[in-house]
């Protein structure tokens, strides 16, 4: 059980009947009373006792109740004080109310007005230490507060709805080289920096949709911090009401950890891309280099190979990333319509033109576009594109003035375009423009070491759809998708993937739940491999004499693959 604490009352009062009097009234109500009998034995029991409210008679000898007030106001006690004088006047209550006294009661005082008048002063005290105490709590709150804000390491600012700076920390100072102090009440896209300002998008953003936003890795550009690299965050911030107020961004630091990834181990994935062979080390890093070039980039390679995911490497890793990127498959409509898809359209341009529409290079402004299965474009488009790469204008169809755009290209095919330029099927200048930089993509069978990293990455994706939790695949199975030669490539091998999920209903996918020609494709393949261990250094030897040492053809008398002979010669000591 707690005890309630009494409330303790100082009265300061020189006639001794009425200092009784008061006493005994109070004391009656519960609360703990002391008594003093002019001003300075009052002060030495105020700096002692701590009263929680003093009621004092204005006449205090040789100094007043007013006098009093002062002195508690001036050492910082904080009660209520109710004065008492026998000769009220309009003066002496405008002083005491404006020195900061409770209440003014005027003697004879009677028992029912000194109580109704005490109750009030202790509830009125009552409330201002719980609100002392409410503002000591909430200092020490936004204290600790400050002080994580300041000691954390990710760069943090907080900007209005109208994108002004409202609070910045050391570690943003540090991060972006700016003064938080000279920050503070300005917009931020108008404070100076030495960098691209890819924050500022990021905030655009949330500002807009009210919704969080998180970056992958970002390149500052930074003019005095070369490679500087970070991770953008930015979230809605709310009032107590819910109502949105601004938002908060948080710039983590990652320059040093890139740097001692890139020196220490190959990168597993790129943004999205999966592979830690030599040749997928070599595109992550031409890709970093690529993607805040507004340089038109060349994507080749075979079908299944993931040139849609590089494409969205080069525009979501770069500075354009807040910004559109559009695709357009150019062999899935005709010629006409591919046109109007690409520029837009008037309305009545052509039968069942209704109305106008814009084409995907004006949505794609400043943006990208990703212009996928460039070889099969006819001529004439052709040429209009080629305006469009060396300008950066076009005309909508049915219209004859220019458009502006400002966009950066991407073109991809699994077509070999040079050679299609040979056969003047393909413009040899618009296939110089679209190479600036040319991106080739290894097929699957040129980076078996991937495979492992890939089924990996199926099986997590299969199993969050469909809602299993297959922990992955045996190793035969690796060895039959290691040996199968993939021509339809990731792509095909995602299919393959698929296929074994909804056959599967044990914990790990085996041989018995591939598509029928994997695995015999693996079968006829060790059958092969069997028979060339099978054969005898003296039957190479005999259909070599016979072929006059051809070993190809000596290979096709014996029905057995070229590489054996090689083997065999070599395991024997027989050199040509």
């Amino acid at each position: 059980m707690i005890l309630k604490r009494k409330n303790k009352i100082l009265i300061i009062e020189d006639e001794e009947i009425l200092r009784f009097t008061f006493k005994s009234f109070l004391s009656k109500e519960g609360h703990e009373v002391i008594t003093a009998i002019d001003y300075s034995s009052a002060l030495k029991l105020i700096s002692e006792s701590e009263p929680d409210l003093i009621i004092a008679d204005i006449i205090l000898g040789g100094n007043t109740g007013i006098d009093l007030l002062r002195k508690v106001k001036e050492i910082g006690i904080c009660c209520p004080v109710i004065l008492i004088t026998g000769q009220p006047s309009i003066e002496t209550a405008a002083e005491s109310v404006r020195l900061g006294a409770y209440d003014y009661l005027p003697k004879p005082v009677e028992k029912h007005d000194l109580i109704k008048i005490t109750t009030r002063a202790l509830q009125y005290h009552s409330i201002m230490e719980a609100k002392d105490q409410m503002e000591a709590e909430k200092e020490k709150y936004r204290s600790e507060l400050d002080t994580i804000f300041r000691s954390v390491q990710e760069g943090i600012v907080t900007v209005d709805a109208d994108m002004k700076v409202t609070k910045v920390n050391t570690a943003f100072e540090r991060i972006c080289g700016l003064n938080g102090k000279k920050m503070i009440g300005q917009r931020l896209p108008g404070v100076s920096g030495r960098c691209r300002q890819a924050c500022h998008h990021v905030l655009e953003e949330v500002l807009l949709t009210q919704k969080e936003i998180k970056t992958s890795r970002v390149e500052c550009k930074h003019h005095d911090r070369n490679n500087q690299i970070v991770v953008l965050s930015s979230s809605p911030l709310r009032d107590r009401e819910n109502k949105f107020s601004g938002a908060a961004l948080v710039i983590r630091d990652m320059t040093r950890e890139s740097d001692l990834e890139g020196r220490l181990k190959p990168r597993l994935k790129f943004m999205g891309i999966i592979g830690k062979s030599k040749k997928m080390q070599e595109l992550y890093l031409l890709l970093e280099d690529l993607a805040d070039s507004d340089t038109t980039v060349l994507i080749t390679g075979e079908s299944g190979t993931g040139k849609e995911l590089v494409a969205e490497a080069l525009h979501y890793g770069g500075c354009r990333a807040q910004k559109p990127f559009v695709k357009v498959n150019c062999s899935a409509l005709a010629d006409s319509l591919l046109e109007s898809e690409l520029f837009g359209h008037i309305k009545g341009a052509f039968t069942g033109a209704v109305k106008d529409q814009l084409g995907r290079f004006e949505m794609a402004d400043k943006g990208s576009i990703l212009l996928d299965e460039i070889g099969d474009i006819s001529p004439a488009l052709q040429l209009k594109l080629l305006r469009v790469i060396q300008e950066k204008e076009f005309e909508r169809v049915g219209e004859s003035t220019p458009i502006k755009v400002n966009v950066r290209i991407i073109s991809s095919t699994n077509k070999l375009l040079k050679e299609l330029v040979q056969k003047e099927k393909f413009r040899a200048d618009l296939y110089y423009r679209l190479k600036v930089v040319e991106i080739t993509l290894p097929p699957l069978r040129e980076r078996i070491g991937d495979i492992p990293l890939l089924v990996d990455h199926f099986c997590k994706r299969f199993n969050k759809r469909f809602n299993k939790t297959i922990e992955g695949v045996s190793d035969d199975v690796i060895q039959i998708l290691s040996d199968y030669s993939w021509p339809g490539n990731i792509r095909e091998m995602e299919h393959t993937l698929e296929h074994a999920f909804m056959l599967c209903h044990m914990n790990f996918i085996t041989a018995d739940h591939l598509p029928l020609e994997i695995s015999t494709y693996h079968k006829s393949l060790k059958s092969s491999f069997d028979k060339d261990l099978a054969i005898d250094i003296k039957d190479i030897l005999h259909a070599l004499e016979k072929t006059d040492g051809n070993k190809a053809k000596a290979a096709r008398l014996l029905g057995i693959n070229r590489k054996t002979i090689y083997r065999k010669l070599v395991l024997h000591g027989i050199t040509d």
